[in-house]
């Protein structure tokens, strides 16, 4: 018992300290690395916008297999979308296995994760391209971000719980270094 309470407690600092990591390795990133410029809004440059154009795709590449697969899920198991198409199908979710509610599920965990990750992006990725950032800052942070979301979708739909761990902590690392950028930026 005593040995679950140190654990629990190992485990509680590391998952309070994983965040401000994170955006200390972002911070060392765009100190050391990426040539933070200060803030002055402007049109963006090419390099820049092919960072966003080239996350987005890998974006919407990410959607569409996360949406696919859903479908793909739905189709595997009989389960239906909505409660006018199990009425159709002569079906009910009770007539599904387990396992087909539990592989649903994890897919539309995925995708909800992904979603949400998204909204975040965006907005910083809106608010980045504004000041023409350094380019290597740009493809760091937005494609680094899409490459995690797409490492993330893979290990979640694997089942591969460390894989999908680091591949969040790659995606998280890229929102903290936008955030991080942009507010250097602006102190400069």
């Amino acid at each position: 018992m005593k040995t679950d309470a140190i654990g629990t407690r190992r485990f509680t600092a590391i998952i309070l300290g994983y965040p401000f990591a994170l955006m200390a390795i972002a911070t060392l990133v765009n100190l050391g690395l990426t040539g933070i410029r200060p803030l002055a809004v402007g049109l963006p440059t090419t390099p820049v916008l092919a960072a966003l154009i080239l996350a987005a795709l890998l974006l919407l590449a990410n959607h569409t297999w996360l949406m696919t697969s859903t479908e793909l899920a739905r189709l595997r198991y009989g389960m239906q979308a909505t409660p006018e198409e199990w009425a159709e199908s002569g079906r009910t979710p009770g007539d599904i296995a387990p396992e087909g509610h539990a592989e649903l599920q994890r897919r539309q965990n995925a995708h909800r994760n992904a979603t949400e990750n998204s909204v975040i992006f965006a907005v910083l990725a809106g608010a980045m391209v504004l000041p023409s950032p350094a380019p290597l800052a740009a493809q760091i942070w937005m494609i680094g971000f899409a490459i995690g979301r797409l490492g993330h979708s893979y290990g979640f739909l694997s089942g591969q719980a460390g894989l999908r761990g680091g591949f969040m902590s790659v995606s998280l690392t890229a929102l903290y270094g936008m955030a991080g950028y942009l507010l250097l930026a602006l102190v400069l």
